[in-house]
């Protein structure tokens, strides 16, 4: 009885084994499916290509875990449903919120904010100097943006004075057409957008920096996702962590330790 016991439990590691093996096949046969949206530096579009400071760390942490990626730009409230509904698909930056927390399944930190409300400079008429005064205007941010929600949530914004857009872009074309009073964003992420508008940094003027502002930025998937794909992307992401694409996402000095100065 102890030989055909042990028979059956030998027989039942090898199958676990086995579908462990195939299940890591599984995940590397096809490309793990990105949504995100563009959002200068971190994430770009150009000439059809996905890229960006925070691209370049999924770039890394996708090749030390030996997976490609079939990268799918959309604005950020779709990217961010399909995100929210389908295992298996990974989705970058999104803030940890306490509304967000049981959702997904967090990889790591990829990138960090200092948000605060900015105007354009002409708009003498704007004038704020707490967070109560911004309740005098109309304020734009993205849909499903941890932003609007804290708007609407925390800083009590009334829903007349909110205007919601599908992505940072329509934000900002919206703002400097003047159909907006304020927006939100970070001083060192609105490079591309005055380029493309073709403002100076003395065209634009933050007013307000709330400390619920400041955000890191995460790497996730939805709660019942693959565990051997999520266990995968945790492990190699720790091996990206502190390299120099890590480094440059976060703001970081660069390291000339031997560590920092892997290719990823």
């Amino acid at each position: 009885m102890r030989q055909i016991a042990v028979k059956r439990w030998q027989g039942s590691v090898s199958a676990m084994v086995l579908g462990l093996l195939l299940s890591k096949s599984a995940i590397a046969a096809e490309p793990l499916r990105v949504v995100l949206e563009v959002s200068p530096p971190h994430q770009t579009l150009e000439n059809g290509k996905v890229g960006g400071l925070t691209t370049a760390v999924v770039d890394a942490m996708l090749q030390q875990a030996g997976l490609s990626a079939s990268y799918e730009v959309y604005p950020w409230a779709r990217a961010f449903r399909i995100a929210a509904t389908t295992p298996d698909v990974l989705i970058y930056n999104m803030a940890r919120t306490p509304e967000r927390e049981a959702q997904f399944e967090w990889i790591g930190v990829v990138t960090r904010y200092k948000f605060g409300f900015l105007k354009l400079s002409r708009r003498e008429d704007i004038q704020v100097t707490q967070l109560a005064d911004i309740k005098h205007y109309v304020v734009g941010a993205q849909r499903e943006d941890f932003s609007a929600e804290w708007l609407k949530n925390t800083a009590k914004q009334p829903p007349e004075k909110l205007e919601l857009q599908p992505d940072v872009i329509e934000t900002w074309r919206l703002l400097v057409n003047g159909k907006l009073d304020l927006m939100i964003d970070d001083p060192q992420a609105i490079d591309d957008m005055l380029y493309q508008h073709q403002l100076e940094r003395s065209d634009i003027e933050f007013v307000l920096f709330p400390p619920a502002l400041e955000q890191q930025t995460w790497i996730a998937l939805k709660k019942g996702s693959s565990p051997a794909l999520v266990q995968r992307l945790r492990l190699a992401y720790q091996q990206v962590q502190g390299g120099r694409v890590y480094q440059k996402a976060m703001g970081l000095p660069l390291s000339n330790d031997h560590t920092a100065s892997k290719a990823f």
